[in-house]
């Protein structure tokens, strides 16, 4: 049985390919080599190229809408998405709390503002998405261990922690609260996965 060997270098936005892997095996099977920093890259290009099948079915008439009186419109949410996205990456990537520390005591209207059309939210996070990816992949894999502390915010996390939980899980969880608000609307959003 022959080994084989490849490394993969690209971003491929629309596929969801993978960044940068170390390939490995033999002829018969493949096995993935990733470091963490390749992981989430992997996994934030195919967060986005799902999140993308996902806002593609809202409409300019879509922005104001809310279920329930109080509950964020699609407009707040889409453009929550991406505010997050770049203050939560300052935090990880720089250190810098400033998102922090104007959401955690004014409350999430503090810093997410008025949205603007579906079209100047939806560029809004794809350039929000591409300097994410940019900044993360040139940011030192020795770093990734790094706490970022706030005692006055009660904030103690890893960078690694921070990047997963406070930027793709994030971008999951909304877009599922966005397929549902489609579903309420009468546009369900198609599965990802293909039901047997």
């Amino acid at each position: 049985m022959a080994m084989l060997s490849a490394l993969a270098i690209g971003v491929n936005r629309q596929s969801g390919e993978m960044l940068r892997s170390e390939r490995r095996g033999t002829t018969r099977g493949t096995i993935e080599h990733m470091n963490i920093q390749e992981f989430f890259l992997k996994q934030k290009v195919a967060n986005g190229v799902r999140t993308r099948q996902v806002t593609e079915l809202l409409r300019e008439e879509h922005m104001t809408w809310r279920p329930v009186p109080g509950a964020l419109s699609i407009g707040e949410m889409l453009r929550h998405m991406w505010v997050s996205q770049e203050g939560v990456r300052r935090v990880a990537l720089q250190g810098d709390f400033s998102y922090y520390e104007k959401r955690i005591p004014g409350g999430l209207s503090a810093v997410v503002g008025t949205p603007r059309t579906l079209a100047k939210e939806l560029s809004e996070m794809e350039r929000i998405n591409a300097e994410t990816l940019e900044e993360v992949a040139r940011f030192p894999l020795e770093r990734w261990d790094e706490e970022r502390i706030h005692e006055g915010l009660g904030f103690r996390r890893k960078v690694a922690v921070i990047l997963y939980s406070n930027i793709n899980d994030h971008e999951v969880h909304h877009r599922a609260q966005l397929m549902t608000y489609l579903r309420m609307l009468g546009t369900p959003a198609p599965e990802p996965f293909v039901r047997k």
